[in-house]
């Protein structure tokens, strides 16, 4: 994958620290996504010179970040003619985040570290009566039983957190998030209160972070004009367009779900009527099925059980499909990504789905149009929340190491 190497400019302009800040990001990165790599590969895909290469290796290597060694083995131990060639690798013991992905009913924590590796995740239930502060604090205990696991003196590089609701892009505070029971709530500042220490938090809509890990190392990958539409309780929806993700002015872009989609229909809990959420949201689909109304929250593992479809969903799937074309014809993406429990319903009945997007999206953004199951399975959400956290890091790996606290993770873990 070709890699700009233009120096960055910083406040006084172009400099020679500047561009090698922005050359060890341009490398860490390509690692990263691009997994072990020799210092050839890194040559080309740079643009650089062996020697500039050589040096950021021995950089990145000095801040814990990659390590060095030979290409593994053929089949049968066998390897080529010649010297086998030095690859450049991600330390295992190095930086990690905490990925939180927030549900309706649970939450999955898990540390992952660079190259979206989850070395250990956990889960825990959340009560739907519960207060904000209650929720975070069981978060928090979740946080500290995966930082236990990690290498000593591994530097924790920051929280990341998903949310099924509206998130304010500048202090992440939750200003909606409707089957949570929340409105202007700072989950953020709840944890790290619980945690008793100081470290980098961000957060962001569920969907958002779907489509974040999608594009950069799920399905997505390659491809410009991608949309990751979440079930998740709610319907939303993350978007990526032109490469960068649409995140609107403060952060609200994708609320597919309270699109209108029948002015005659049922009312919605934001108040509305008839909004698309109302007709193939979770507590659609489970009503239509005969489920339980206090199991929506888990209505994917109820459809993973079905070999084949009950007869209500061919309804719902059309349903799906005609408000999906809504999406297609405003955003002409090339691929749109089924998340969430979407995703068992696209393998239920994905010639309802795709039957309800011919039938009202325009012939010209369809020629384009594939329908896909996400390529990183259940866990889109939750490496897109790691991907968020790691973000600094990848910016500027010497920034991004300085502000990671390897004593706060010592402290979580004690």
């Amino acid at each position: 994958m070709a890699v700009d190497a233009a120096p960055r400019r910083t406040g006084t302009g172009t400099n020679q620290e500047g561009v090698r800040r922005h050359n060890l990001a341009t490398m860490l990165r390509q690692v990263h996504l691009g997994g072990p790599t020799s210092r050839a590969e890194l040559t080309a895909a740079m643009g650089l010179n062996r020697s500039t290469i050589g040096g950021l290796v021995t950089e990145l290597t000095s801040l814990g970040l990659v390590t060095v060694g030979s290409a593994p083995a053929g089949p049968g131990g066998a390897r080529g003619a010649g010297r086998p060639s030095p690859r450049v690798a991600l330390a295992e013991a190095g930086p990690y985040v905490v990925a939180v992905d927030l549900g309706v009913d649970q939450v999955v924590v898990a540390r992952v570290g660079l190259g979206g590796v989850v070395h250990e995740r956990v889960r825990g239930p959340v009560d739907p009566d519960a207060e904000a502060w209650q929720v975070g604090a069981g978060i928090a205990a979740l946080v500290r039983r995966v930082v236990r696991g990690a290498p000593a003196g591994a530097p924790l590089a920051g929280i990341g957190m998903s949310v099924p609701g509206l998130v304010r892009r500048s202090d992440g505070l939750v200003r909606l998030a409707p089957n949570l029971g929340w409105v202007d709530v700072s989950p953020g500042s709840i944890i790290l209160a619980a945690l008793g220490v100081d470290v980098p938090v961000s957060l962001a809509n569920d969907a958002d972070l779907g489509a974040l890990a999608e594009h950069g190392r799920g399905v997505g990958v390659g491809i410009d004009d991608l949309i990751f539409v979440s079930g998740n309780v709610g319907v939303g929806a993350g978007v990526v367009a032109g490469g960068q993700r649409l995140e609107g002015s403060g952060g609200y872009a994708g609320e597919v779900g309270h699109m209108v989609f029948d002015p005659e229909g049922r009312d919605c809990h934001c108040g509305s009527r008839g909004c698309f959420e109302t007709e193939v949201g979770a507590h659609a689909i489970a009503e239509a099925i005969g489920c339980p109304v206090d199991a929506v929250g888990s209505l994917g593992d109820v459809l993973d059980g079905y070999a084949t479809p009950p007869p209500a969903l061919h309804r719902i799937g059309h349903q799906l499909g005609e408000g999906l074309s809504g999406i297609v014809n405003a955003f002409n993406p090339q691929v749109v990504v089924l998340g969430g429990y979407f995703r068992a319903l696209h393998r239920l009945v994905p010639g309802d789905i795709a039957a309800g997007v011919h039938a009202r999206t325009l012939p010209a953004p369809l020629e384009s149009l594939v329908l896909s199951q996400p390529g990183l399975g259940a866990d889109s959400i939750l490496l897109g929340a790691a991907e968020m956290a790691l973000e600094p890091l990848l910016a500027d790996p010497v920034a991004g190491l300085q502000a990671s606290l390897a004593e706060a993770s010592s402290r979580l873990a004690g």
